[in-house]
């Protein structure tokens, strides 16, 4: 199976992802998007799989969001990803693409249906229990 990750190793839910992914067998193609944005075009493409605006997929904590004005209604969805591709931090993270489907995968257990044998149970590094409802 074919796993990829848009990953932040400053995130934690985006390390528990990561951590659940690599449980379940498979190495994902890793992209660090803050060292290595997506193209614009790519930017759409998983905009258009999330099924989702690209307002949908803004992060606002820890970032420009409210220095940009971000909130405003006025920014369109070309506007905003203009605005993810200057500051790739603006993105929500993390993606994970799989044959299966993309998703953005807050909580970290949204991964668990992307994969062919997710974990039967994952701690989190919080301590909390994560168990498969495959289980």
């Amino acid at each position: 199976m074919s796993v990829t990750i848009y990953h932040n190793p400053s995130c934690g839910t985006s390390r528990n992802t990561l951590a659940m992914i690599r449980q379940s067998g498979e190495e994902p193609e890793v992209i660090e998007y803050l060292k290595t944005p997506p193209s614009r075009a790519r930017l759409v493409e998983l905009i258009a799989a999330l099924g989702i605006s690209a307002r949908e997929l803004l992060r606002e904590k820890g970032t420009p969001y409210a220095e940009l004005g971000l909130a405003d209604p006025k920014w369109s969805d070309d506007e905003l990803i203009d605005f993810m591709l200057a500051h790739p931090i603006l993105i929500n993270r993390p993606i994970v693409v799989t044959p299966k489907g993309v998703r953005l995968c807050r909580p970290s257990e949204m991964v668990l249906d992307l994969l062919d044998r997710p974990v039967a149970s994952f701690v989190k590094e919080d301590g909390e229990v994560v168990v498969s409802r495959k289980t």
